[in-house]
């Protein structure tokens, strides 16, 4: 009985011992692999809140997002080349449907306040076939690259530049100043597609 006892005894202990063991391996591996884990799940709620911070500040501005106006000729609203998207042209239509028409300068053209509001919903569309091409995840955004404006001038006018912040300015305020701020052109034009007023097109680069 006693040699079963201690039998008994010494088989525990050797479980403990194991127990331990294995106890301390883990702790030895996790804190070795601490910093790792620790920027796993830095970035994976860094993701979280990025998506998230976008969608409420669009929200904030009052944009709904909606499907956007579909294509007016022969090509497609988005092209992925690497890991940027090419968006085309995109017009000033309202969530009502109605487009933002007319001639900046001139006697009786619109005014810059007109033109960049109407530059504004140009990027709105914008924001639109990107929530589309990216199924709404806006953590995939790296940077607003470029953007390229037209506006619909009068010979006289010279604040196209003015008229484009309309669409330079939103994307900086939804996407911040390290996203939004991007490299761009502004372009004067004696005409442009439907009667419009302004015509924005962007490069984006996103990432998987």
């Amino acid at each position: 009985i006693t040699s079963f006892c201690a039998g008994t005894t010494m088989m525990q202990l050797s479980s403990s011992v194991v127990v331990v063991a294995a106890y301390y391996l883990l702790l030895t591996l996790c804190l070795l692999n601490f910093p790792t884990v620790v920027h796993s799940l830095s970035t994976i709620s860094m993701s979280s809140s990025s998506a998230s911070v976008v969608a409420d500040k669009l929200k904030s501005m009052g944009v709904t997002i909606r499907e956007s106006p579909s294509p007016k000729g022969n090509y497609i609203s988005c092209v992925r080349s690497g890991n940027s998207l090419h968006l085309c042209g995109h017009i000033p239509q309202k969530d009502d449907g109605t487009l933002i028409c007319g001639r900046l300068g001139g006697d009786g053209g619109l005014t810059v306040e007109e033109g960049y509001e109407s530059a504004r919903w140009c990027a709105i569309n914008i924001v639109n076939t990107l929530h589309k091409e990216l199924d709404g995840d806006w953590d995939r955004v790296v940077r607003i690259v470029k953007v390229v404006g037209f506006v619909n001038s009068h010979d006289d006018f010279q604040q196209q530049p003015a008229v484009i912040n309309g669409a330079s300015d939103f994307f900086g305020e939804a996407f911040g100043p390290t996203i939004g701020v991007h490299a761009r052109s502004a372009v004067g034009s004696n005409a442009l597609p439907l009667g419009i007023a302004t015509e924005v097109e962007a490069i984006v680069e996103i990432k998987d």
